[in-house]
């Protein structure tokens, strides 16, 4: 009997300790202090003593164990020079190439096509002009255009009427490279939705957006030759 109560004791403080984790502690106080963080994702240490991450999604928090104090920041690995940070949140929000739904993009090939690449671009975007005209020098690639409008009242309009368009790769060469408003039409338009869910998941804020096939992510209007390289580095791996 002795053995059994000694056991159950055991058993009992090792489940107080379980619950008593400090990653428990600090979603309880927090859900219960503050409604933006009722559903918190996860909590784990940083490699800062006393410190540990919060994750909402793909944002990132820092709070003390208690949960009392709670940091909204980066964090900074002065000897390593690493920004903790950044790159935690470059991990949250990597794309996978292989896992794009490429259905849901304008397919445009140059020459064979044999290189990929996928671009979120905004039909009111200068800057993905500027890229588009670039990308006509760019040969040997399949490139999978995500409408993601997210610029203009009209964005989403053009999106739609590119996308609706009897030769959608033509109406948008016609609106980019032309400045040729493309014709009003109108069709099913969840891709272009999932394009802006997709887009959110993953932090994309600015057009163009690039996501070469070794999952690189580039943003930004880079030129040709910088196109090339990103392309040629993918194709090897």
């Amino acid at each position: 009997m002795k053995l059994l109560a000694a056991a159950l004791l055991a058993t009992a403080a090792w489940g107080s300790a379980i619950a008593a984790q400090p990653q428990d502690q600090i979603a309880k106080t927090l859900a219960e202090r503050i409604p933006q963080l009722q559903q918190v994702d996860e909590v784990k240490p940083t490699p800062m003593k006393g410190l540990y991450e919060v994750r909402v999604g793909t944002d990132v928090f820092y709070s003390n164990e208690t949960g009392d104090y709670l940091i909204q920041g980066e964090l900074i690995d002065t000897k390593a020079q690493r920004n903790l940070t950044e790159d935690r949140i470059n991990t949250l929000t990597a794309v996978d190439f292989k896992n794009l739904p490429l259905a849901d993009a304008i397919k445009i090939v140059h020459g064979k096509g044999e290189r990929k690449l996928a671009v979120f671009e905004d039909p009111n975007c200068g800057y993905c002009k500027r890229f588009e005209r670039d990308l006509q020098n760019v040969d040997n690639v399949t490139v999978y255009l995500f409408l993601y409008p997210i610029l203009s009242r009209d964005s989403a309009e053009k999106s739609r009427n590119i996308w609706c368009a009897k030769d959608s790769k033509k109406a948008w060469h016609e609106l980019m490279l032309k400045d040729k408003t493309p014709a009003a039409a109108s069709c099913d338009i969840d891709a272009i939705q999932r394009n802006l869910a997709l887009g959110r998941k993953h932090k994309i804020t600015g057009t163009p957006t690039l996501i070469f096939a070794d999952n690189t992510r580039v943003p930004g209007a880079i030129p040709a030759s910088e196109v090339e390289k990103y392309l040629a580095a993918a194709h090897k791996k």
